[in-house]
């Protein structure tokens, strides 16, 4: 079963359970703002995602631009990264979906139906 950390609030994420549901696939829904995956967890995402670690950043969201996350960015070394996401899922892109082998990031209908349809 997938794991489909979003939040309920999020346009992007129930275009995506919409997706899901519409092709009949099962998922857990963690709640990334009080649930978020652990920076092993991330790491693993972007390794399964095949995508750079600032791909995880919620570049649009408001915690993004207050902690000026992209002045700091270029200084901090990965793993720092991977902590300073795990400990605010706020600042995370969404949704992050992965069933273990695979994963995602955000969403995209051609993505999803290549990956997960």
């Amino acid at each position: 079963m997938l794991k489909f950390y979003g939040y309920k609030k999020c346009d992007t994420c129930r275009k995506a359970e919409r997706f899901l549901q519409q092709a009949g696939i099962g998922y857990e829904f963690i709640d990334i703002t009080g649930h978020p995956p652990t920076a092993q967890e991330l790491a693993a995402i972007v390794q399964r995602a095949n995508v750079p670690l600032n791909k995880l950043f919620n570049t649009s969201g408001v915690q993004y631009r207050e902690l000026k996350i992209k002045e700091q960015l270029p200084a901090l070394p990965d793993q720092e990264i991977l902590i300073l996401l795990a400990g605010n899922g706020r600042l995370i892109k969404r949704p992050l979906i992965t069933d273990g082998e695979r994963a995602t990031v955000g969403f995209s209908a051609e993505q999803f139906a290549a990956i997960w349809g």
